[in-house]
């Protein structure tokens, strides 16, 4: 409850002064308390309970016929009470209340100051308020602030801007918010994603191109990258974070740093899989060819065609910025293939290859174009189709043959300029 305490002057004049109430940000009201307190115009005595007592300050005050007055530092356990002359009064705590008129006040002595007084700093966080400069403030009532409501410390937190680019622009609410949280955990993901690092939940890494800081995340294309693996897990934190988990322990056991390294023969791996130009909106495109001649040799090490088409893929990220382009365009072309030319080497090492991408790099494809498919696997294709996801199913065409089928599938894509003669285009391709 705020008072008012005087400072004496040399005439023994009673000049009243405001003190600071103990719990400033806390207002309370007869009905809250259902307490009777006098009105403050009744007061004849105060009597205050300090443990331990007030510290007084001297400071200016422009206002006292003497050039000094008193700063009222209280710890937040003071007490304070009054004597009341009518019941039925509203008390008055808050901070810096109105102050009582001098000539309702009979005597008011402050206290001797006690050197366990505590400095009003340690309980507010602006500078230090003198008694004449205090000015009336309403505090919020209790119920006026919502339960588990943000301090101001998460509310600047929360409302720190984002790093923004071309795509994070194009993120949902809901989609901001699994990212915020997701983002929060990276350095407990970092740590379980590589268990023998004592030091990777404060190690910054090379992901994808991208340099991520598991402590300071704060990057537009950061964030495009991990709403992939978000995005990919409907925006379940926990399943996002255990595919982000597996990934990290995949390429470490892959040692993706030696793969990178790995030269791969061009007269076994030359033919089979290429990157060639960008799409209408600057997409890289792959080609997988699976009608080579030499498949047995392809698939004849079904580890290093693996390692080959890791690296191929990584290839075609680092061709993404993440700030304008995060996806890539694939065209498998089954010119030569028959349902008789695939072998159990070349069935597990696609089997791999497609749990791979599936797992480690999610939502990196825009579209996919199955291209010169024959009659009878076109036929299989549709009988599947049913139970291809629907998400799936959206990027995915299945063309035939002729040049005629293909530039009229490919090249609403991606420009004439930028396809192979072969694909309907007027580049002269790979």
């Amino acid at each position: 409850m705020a008072e008012s305490t005087t400072t004496p002057t040399a005439a023994n004049a009673l000049v009243p002064t405001p003190s600071v109430s103990a719990e400033p940000t806390i207002a309370t009201t007869p009905e809250a308390t259902g307490a009777t307190v006098p009105a403050a115009n009744d007061i004849k005595a105060l009597d205050i309970s300090t443990s331990p007592p007030l510290a007084l300050a001297p400071t200016q005050d422009t206002h006292a016929p003497i050039q000094t007055t008193a700063t009222v530092i209280l710890e937040p356990t003071k007490t304070l009470t009054a004597a009341a002359s009518e019941p039925g009064a509203t008390p008055a705590i808050a901070a810096a209340s109105s102050i009582t008129s001098p000539d309702k006040i009979e005597a008011v002595s402050p206290p001797e100051p006690s050197s366990a007084a505590v400095p009003l700093t340690e309980f507010q966080s602006g500078p230090q308020t003198t008694a004449a400069a205090a000015t009336p403030v309403d505090a919020p009532s209790a119920s006026s602030v919502s339960p588990g409501a943000p301090t101001s410390v998460e509310k600047g937190a929360a409302e720190e801007p984002e790093a923004q680019n071309t795509l994070t622009g194009q993120f949902t609410e809901a989609e901001w918010a699994a990212l915020r949280k997701f983002r929060a955990e990276l350095p407990q993901i970092f740590a379980d994603g590589f268990p023998d690092d004592p030091k990777a939940n404060e190690t910054p890494i090379t992901f994808w191109g991208v340099e991520i800081d598991p402590n300071h995340p704060r990057d537009a294309r950061i964030s495009v990258i991990l709403m992939k693996f978000l995005r990919a897990r409907n925006l379940s934190i926990p399943d996002a974070r255990e595919m982000l988990v597996s990934t990290l322990r995949w390429r470490t056991s892959i040692n993706l740093d030696a793969v990178m390294k790995e030269e791969f023969p061009q007269n076994i791996f030359g033919g089979v899989g290429h990157i060639f130009g960008r799409d209408k909106e600057g997409r890289p495109v792959v080609y997988n060819i699976y009608g080579a001649n030499n498949l047995s040799e392809v698939f004849g090490d079904v580890q290093r065609f693996i390692r080959w088409r890791v690296a191929l893929q990584e290839k075609s990220v680092a061709m993404l910025d993440f700030n304008e382009t995060d996806q890539m365009i694939q065209i498998h072309d089954y010119l030569g293939v028959s349902l008789t030319s695939r072998d159990a080497k070349s069935k597990a090492a696609a089997s791999e290859a497609t749990n791979i991408f599936q797992s480690h790099y999610p939502e990196l494809l825009y579209r996919k174009f199955f291209v010169n498919v024959p009659t009878l696997m076109n036929w299989i294709f549709w009988v599947f189709k049913p139970l291809i996801p629907a998400a799936t199913l959206a990027k995915m065409s299945v063309v035939g043959t002729g040049h005629h089928a293909l530039k009229k599938a490919l090249v609403p894509f991606i420009d004439a300029r930028e396809l192979p003669k072969q694909y309907g285009g007027d580049a002269a391709g790979f």
